[in-house]
């Protein structure tokens, strides 16, 4: 992707994926205008801005925000060519104590980023989305879910604006802040790694993954898709073995709003799921571009009726040698059993 003289916000850009992301850009594209890293936590952005400084990274700024504040977003996107949203309220036992707070930021906030788009020089939209949105069980995944269908119809609403609005869906990034694999790893001094059940499973994703999804979709995206990687799955059990074989692994039970298994795709999508290779994409019901033209463009098949996509039920596994490799890889250089 060809990113010369192009401006770049990341909503969240202090999170692991923002971060990510801003190192993937600034070492492939050293030619792009401007990088913005907007968020709320001014401390992050501190500590950030010194992996980063301004006179080894000129094209880097930070700007303090709320998506919340539609105003303060609609400043921030002005002469910005592409966004990036990943703010968001993730953590599930946290939405569930505080739902407004959730419903504002997960989907008040994305209405809101939405708006400030179609109102200033905005030309694609990629949105983070997560496997909790596909049949949603907790207020994290319906928020997500609610945010998917906003960012989704906001094409229909664009008007003359040649804006292109997608999302992208995926699983477990391996490593990032508040994850299962950087938890074991810190709880693994106490010799205890608690397991909420020993048939729970999770798609498995790594940082670098994620964003090369997001510059997929920044590149690729026609307007409405929601993307899907194909990734394996792990099960938490073997998590806990490749980390701590030592340690005591106590059942302790699922929190509130949590899955024994995670779906990105759920067999009601199945009649809009397309088979991209790479990736899988859910389109929309209502798109302004040539359905044909796209299944030509990409080689896409449809999926089966009823096919359906879960960390329970999927063809690649992690094992617990490969999540020890990849532990090392993507997590933590020094690690050892």
């Amino acid at each position: 992707m060809n990113l010369k003289d192009k401006s770049i916000l990341i909503t969240g850009g202090t999170g692991s994926l923002g971060k990510a992301l801003t190192s993937h850009i600034l070492e492939n594209h050293s030619d792009v205008k401007k990088i913005i890293i907007f968020s709320r936590d001014e401390q992050k952005q501190f500590v950030m801005a010194q992996e980063y400084p301004a006179d080894k990274f000129p094209q880097l700024r930070f700007f303090i925000g709320d998506i919340r504040d539609f105003d303060r977003l609609k400043r921030a996107f002005k002469g910005v060519d592409y966004i990036i949203h990943a703010a968001a309220m993730k953590h599930v036992p946290i939405a569930e104590y505080n739902p407004m707070e959730c419903v504002k930021t997960n989907i008040m906030g994305a209405e809101n980023v939405i708006n400030a788009a179609l109102e200033t020089e905005v030309t694609r939209v990629v949105a983070l989305s997560t496997d909790k949105a596909a049949a949603p069980v907790n207020l994290y995944g319906a928020t997500k879910l609610a945010s998917d269908k906003l960012f989704v119809a906001a094409n229909n609403i664009a008007g003359w604006n040649p804006i292109k609005f997608s999302v992208v869906r995926y699983g477990n990034v391996m490593g990032s802040n508040g994850s299962v694999i950087p938890f074991f790893l810190n709880k693994k001094k106490e010799g205890v790694l608690p397991i909420t059940s020993t048939e729970m499973t999770r798609f498995n994703i790594s940082l670098q993954g994620g964003v090369d999804m997001v510059m997929h979709a920044l590149e690729h995206a026609w307007g409405g898709e929601i993307f899907v990687p194909k990734i394996p799955s792990y099960r938490i059990t073997d998590v806990a073995e490749a980390i701590g074989p030592e340690c005591d692994h106590p059942v302790v039970g699922i929190r509130p709003g949590e899955k024994i298994h995670e779906e990105m795709i759920t067999s009601s999508d199945s009649y809009y799921t397309y088979d991209l290779g790479r990736y899988y994409t859910i389109l929309p019901a209502t798109h302004k571009w040539n359905l044909e033209e796209f299944i030509t463009k990409h080689n896409a098949k449809q999926v089966a009726p009823e096919f359906k996509y879960n960390s329970g039920e999927n063809d690649e596994w992690d094992t617990v040698d490969t999540l020890r490799n990849l532990i090392v890889e993507h997590v933590d250089s020094d690690f050892k059993v």
